[in-house]
């Protein structure tokens, strides 16, 4: 019926492109955030990232919060 042939869709894959940079995205992130809490060996959120899939939104939460703050350079002063 109009192009459908019951039981079978023409292209099961059809549709799903526009999700290829949404999957890339969250992988990218969730393995920068595991390998970050595994190196500061935070279990509860290498656990939380690992089980939770959250279409980026936990990993990209854990890596703003838990960014590594640089230090300002120290300003040396001069003595006369």
């Amino acid at each position: 019926m109009w192009g459908y042939k019951w039981g079978m869709a023409n292209n099961s894959l059809e549709g799903f492109g526009y999700m290829i940079p949404f999957v890339l995205f969250e992988l990218i992130l969730k393995g920068l955030a595991l390998w970050k809490s595994a190196r500061k060996n935070q279990n509860v959120w290498f656990i939380a990232l690992l089980v939770v899939n959250s279409m980026g939104i936990l990993p990209l939460i854990y890596l703003v919060l838990n960014r590594d703050q640089k230090e300002a350079p120290k300003k040396i002063k001069k003595s006369k």
